[in-house]
């Protein structure tokens, strides 16, 4: 195809949008099976999660990506070298994870009914690395149908788990059936990597030195891997210590676990969750956007560069306002029918404006990313990090419920893309 950018940004949003639009049923579902009760447990420790999940895949699908768009090294080369990082980050954090599970949880969440729920998450780490190597490898080659179709897939098998199985689960009590609903994804990430694998070429010339995982190789993977997860790794503790802070200040001035856990709950399963409902779209473009950033800085051909970067701009731009504003103006009436309740409703009224620009920041920092500096992205994430904890520790004091964390949320937005894009209008302009 003469533009493959575009071709593979409409194959993603096409797939991403059947995907999102499982994930609703899927979220829809297991929300009305495990109740206000098991929203709350899965959001408390949904944050850490998210954290594991950063250092177990080790951003390897950006990492992969970029270096088989370069075609600088065979790529079997690369899957085993990265497949070796892979097993042993998996093995450090499993063993890391076992004995520290119940202090995160009792000490940190005051929870304790987390404890089981981390357990949980640890085991279906090595499922979900796995299944970021593959993607990594057919982003890179711009094959994005087995992605889409992976994908979507994944999600069918995953609504019908939660369908067939979650409510027998349930009555073993909730905390049984969050933590079945964790677990089941390990079933659906298997099914992700098999689809995964009925793609991969037939006939593939592996050389003996391809099997055994390169030194050399390993090293250009962690240049580009180590800088980018560092600064998703940035942003993750930052979501871990989030409920941390709230919980234990929001504790201190006053307010019941139970508030808190209620209002945290709101928050992430359904606050968050409608917001950020379209950004399958902006995801999208900004897989896409990588391998062509890189394949056309490494030509140093500037301009296809900048018209790749104000493509995904407007695309992003166009894509966030259309959708904050429809979610600003029925967002009662979305969550009624979305989630059979209106817990959260004041909290995007606040939030809605402001994700327009949320909707710009990932096509952004995937711009630095593909341009080599994502250790700027890093530095950045991390101020931002430091300023959105700083924000909700102080705000968080003046009993406003929760209140100082859509604040810090804001902070955060407005710091990380202002920022992010002066880096970019710089570079552009030095290459004009």
């Amino acid at each position: 195809m003469k533009n493959k950018f575009i071709s593979s940004t409409i194959i993603l949003i096409l797939g991403g949008f059947l995907t999102k639009f499982l994930g609703f049923l899927i979220k829809i579902l297991y929300t009305r099976i495990i109740l206000e009760e098991g929203v709350s447990l899965y959001a408390i420790i949904m944050p850490t999660y998210s954290l594991l999940i950063t250092i177990a895949t080790m951003a390897m699908p950006l990492a992969i990506s970029k270096l088989v768009a370069e075609e600088k090294i065979r790529s079997v080369k690369i899957l085993t070298s990265s497949t070796a990082i892979m097993i042993l980050v998996n093995a450090l954090l499993l063993s890391v994870m076992f004995p520290l599970s119940k202090f995160i949880a009792f000490h940190l969440l005051k929870t304790k009914e987390a404890y089981i729920l981390l357990l949980a998450c640890t085991i279906t780490l090595p499922f979900i690395s796995l299944s970021s190597i593959v993607k990594g490898y057919f982003f890179g080659k711009q094959r994005m149908i087995p992605y889409a179709i992976s994908n979507s897939f994944e999600q069918i098998i995953r609504l019908l788990l939660i369908a067939l199985f979650l409510p027998f689960f349930m009555k073993k009590g909730t905390l049984f059936g969050v933590c079945a609903l964790i677990l089941l994804n390990i079933i659906s990430e298997i099914s992700s990597i098999f689809i995964f694998f009925l793609f991969l070429p037939k006939h593939i010339q592996i050389k003996k030195d391809d099997i055994v995982p390169n030194v050399k190789t390993i090293k250009e993977i962690l240049q580009v891997s180590i800088p980018t997860v560092s600064s998703r790794f940035v942003g993750n503790i930052g979501f871990f210590f989030e409920p941390i802070i709230l919980t234990n200040i929001l504790l201190f001035v006053g307010y019941s676990n139970s508030f808190i856990l209620r209002e945290y709950g709101a928050y992430n399963a359904y606050t968050i969750a409608l917001l950020t409902m379209p950004s399958f779209f902006v995801g999208a473009i900004a897989s896409s956007l990588v391998p062509e950033i890189s394949k056309f800085h490494q030509q140093k051909n500037h301009k296809m560069v900048k018209r790749r970067f104000h493509q995904a701009m407007l695309f992003s731009f166009i894509l966030g306002f259309s959708f904050s504003l429809l979610i600003f103006i029925f967002r009662k009436k979305l969550l009624w029918i979305l989630y059979h309740t209106t817990s959260g409703l004041n909290y995007i009224t606040v939030l809605a404006p402001f994700f327009v620009l949320f909707y710009l920041e990932t096509p952004i920092i995937s711009t630095l990313q593909g341009l080599g500096e994502a250790k700027y992205t890093m530095k950045i994430t991390f101020w931002g990090v430091i300023l959105k904890n700083i924000v909700l520790a102080l705000f968080s004091f003046l009993h406003i419920g929760i209140y100082g964390l859509i604040i810090s949320e804001i902070a955060n937005i407005i710091f990380v893309v202002s920022m992010n894009f002066y880096k970019i209008k710089k570079i552009m302009a030095i290459n004009s």
